[in-house]
């Protein structure tokens, strides 16, 4: 059994499908507050605040896995999006682009730790208008770094990956599992 330090609905279903067992809580870590530009560095630094914030707040009786991830495209950072308007400019940047999808975990017992920071490239074709507005009206992009959700809306347009598609849905879990 772990402690999840994160709210996000995908990284508990990622555990449950793996057959984890898991507590999920949320962590009150204002990444806002992060000034990096890097996005690996500041993808490193919200995963390590969220766990300072968790190891805070529940110790370590429990193990507790934090994880965060960025989204780049043509060198930026691509942060989740505050309304319709940002999430389709975000995802204007992502059509027919290269994008990369960061995600930094941080696994900690009171016998080790385990950080591993690990990205997955996506080639993407043009998203079509029509599917793109579509998406926007869903509100599904809602909460996801970049608007991008690669086994939803951004499937179809996939034209080559390398890497891992756990990594690009927040949580590697193929690098934990080996650790639990």
């Amino acid at each position: 059994m772990l402690l999840l330090g994160s709210s996000s609905p995908t990284r508990a279903s990622i555990l449950k499908n793996s057959g984890i067992a898991f507590k999920q809580v949320g962590c009150d870590f204002d990444e806002d507050t992060l000034e990096y530009t890097v996005p690996k560095d500041f993808v490193y630094h919200a995963a390590m605040g969220k766990m300072q914030a968790c190891e805070s707040c529940f110790g370590l009786d429990l193990p507790i896995l934090c994880a965060d991830t960025v989204v780049t495209a043509h060198g930026k950072i691509l942060r989740k999006a505050k309304d319709e308007a940002e999430a389709l400019e975000l995802l204007k940047l992502q059509s027919g682009s290269d994008v990369a999808i960061i995600t930094c975990m941080a696994y900690k017992s009171k016998s080790k730790m385990f950080i591993d920071l690990f990205q997955t490239v996506y080639r993407f074709a043009e998203f079509d208008e029509t599917d793109l507005k579509n998406y926007i009206e869903s509100g599904e992009w809602r909460g996801k770094a970049g608007a991008c959700m690669v086994e939803g809306f951004c499937k179809p347009y996939i034209k080559s990956v390398e890497g891992l598609e756990s990594c690009a849905m927040g949580l590697t879990v193929e690098k934990i599992l080996r650790w639990l």
